[in-house]
C-alpha cells in the first residue's frame, strides 16, 4: 500500500511538473505575441470607449498582462483585425475596384473636356 502511494505521488509530481512546463511555455508564447504586436505601434489615436470596454482594458492591466490601457487597446484592436482578415480582404478588393472606376471616370471626363474645346 505504501509503495502504491509512493508511485501515485511520483506520478502526480511528474504530472505537476509537466503542467508547469506547459504553462510556462504558453505564458512565454503569449508574451512574445504581445511584444510583437506592440512593437509596431507608431500611430497615436485618441478614442472613446464605453464603461465595459474600459473595465476590460483595466482588467488586463491589473492582471499584469499589459503595462497600460493603451497597450491593452492596441493588442485587442490588432487581434480584432486579424480575426476579421477575410472581411478586410473583401473591403480591400472593393476599394481597389472603386479606385479603378474613379480613374476610368477621370479619364473619360478628361477626354470629354478635350473634345468639347
Amino acid at each position: 500500500m505504501a509503495e502504491e502511494r509512493k508511485q501515485a505521488k511520483g506520478k502526480l509530481d511528474e504530472f505537476t511538473i509537466q503542467v508547469e512546463k506547459v504553462a510556462t511555455k504558453t505564458a512565454e508564447s503569449i508574451k512574445k505575441l504581445i511584444e510583437k504586436a506592440l512593437s509596431a505601434r507608431n500611430t497615436v489615436l485618441t478614442i472613446r470607449v464605453n464603461e465595459e470596454a474600459n473595465e476590460k482594458l483595466n482588467m488586463l492591466v491589473q492582471a499584469g498582462i499589459f503595462k497600460s490601457r493603451s497597450e491593452s487597446a492596441a493588442f485587442l484592436i490588432q487581434s480584432g483585425i486579424k480575426s476579421q482578415k477575410e472581411l478586410f480582404d473583401k473591403i480591400n478588393d472593393k476599394l481597389k475596384q472603386i479606385e479603378k472606376l474613379r480613374k476610368e471616370l477621370k479619364e473619360t471626363i478628361a477626354k470629354e473636356i478635350r473634345i468639347s474645346e
